[in-house]
């Protein structure tokens, strides 16, 4: 056996006799876990096991970014999955390619050929996010640089496309392009919930934690307004607000 701390041959005994390091399972700080000896990192909650308690405890804020983080993925997770809301039906799978066909290897785009650009773009946005609440990386990984692509040709976006401009610019952690695109909805509509939420995801994703916790305190305050309006995008999305709001409630609502 040897020392966790100075790596000592250690001959019996609780303490090391190099440095006076004990021997047995340390706790962990945080949670009181014994990890394997010599493990750096608490194997039940994640703490350096050369923390105090003091630092452990801490952080009402780590605490804080760490649940917003999670609250993070799941937003995206729940964006995915009813991407089609009330009466957007969702396009039919495609159907896969036999042997007469040539090979049926990997997934085939949509055909895009007789769709105006914002067709396309948001046909594309669709098989991303079909692809993703499915887990298949495989696809989110061929189609999410096309449908970001497509989305940069159609000519004028309106808060709607910019909204799955930004969230497929958050998928593939370009943050800061995301952030421009919820700004753009925010300088038109300075409320938009979707703007909003995009740009405190965002600045989250970018270390920037004062900004975001401003954009949804500001999200809190527009909520009930904004939701009355009863807006296009806010009735075919109408399955993200419930993430949003739990995103908020430990952004927006933390000093």
């Amino acid at each position: 056996m040897k020392c966790p701390s100075c790596g000592t041959a250690a001959e019996g005994g609780r303490f090391c006799a190099n440095c006076g390091t004990a021997l047995g399972k340390p706790e962990c700080p945080r949670c009181g876990h014994k990890p394997p000896a010599g493990a750096r990192f608490c194997n039940q909650c994640g703490t350096a096991m050369g923390a105090s308690p003091r630092a452990t405890h801490t952080s009402g804020n780590q605490l804080v970014w760490w649940m917003a983080g999670a609250l993070l993925l799941g937003l995206v997770l729940v964006i995915a999955y009813p991407v089609y809301g009330p009466g957007r039906a969702a396009p039919a799978p495609p159907a896969a390619v036999g042997p007469a066909g040539g090979t049926a290897a990997g997934p085939s785009p949509p055909d895009l050929t007789s769709m105006s650009p914002r067709e396309a773009a948001d046909r594309l946005f669709d098989r991303v996010m079909r692809a993703e609440s499915a887990d298949n990386s495989t696809e989110v990984v061929q189609f999410l640089p096309m449908a970001i692509a497509a989305y940069g040709l159609v000519e004028t976006l309106d808060a709607d496309g910019r909204f799955h401009w930004a969230l497929l610019h958050l998928m593939g952690q370009f943050n800061v392009e995301a952030l421009e695109n919820a700004e753009e909805t925010l300088s038109q509509q300075p409320d938009h919930l979707f703007g909003l939420a995009t740009a405190g995801d965002a600045s989250l994703a970018l270390g920037d934690s004062a900004s975001a916790r401003e954009y949804y305190r500001r999200w809190l305050d527009a909520y009930e307004t904004e939701r009355a309006k009863n807006l296009v995008e806010y009735q075919e999305h109408v399955g993200v607000f419930p993430e949003m709001r739990a995103t908020a409630e430990v952004l927006g609502r933390n000093d």
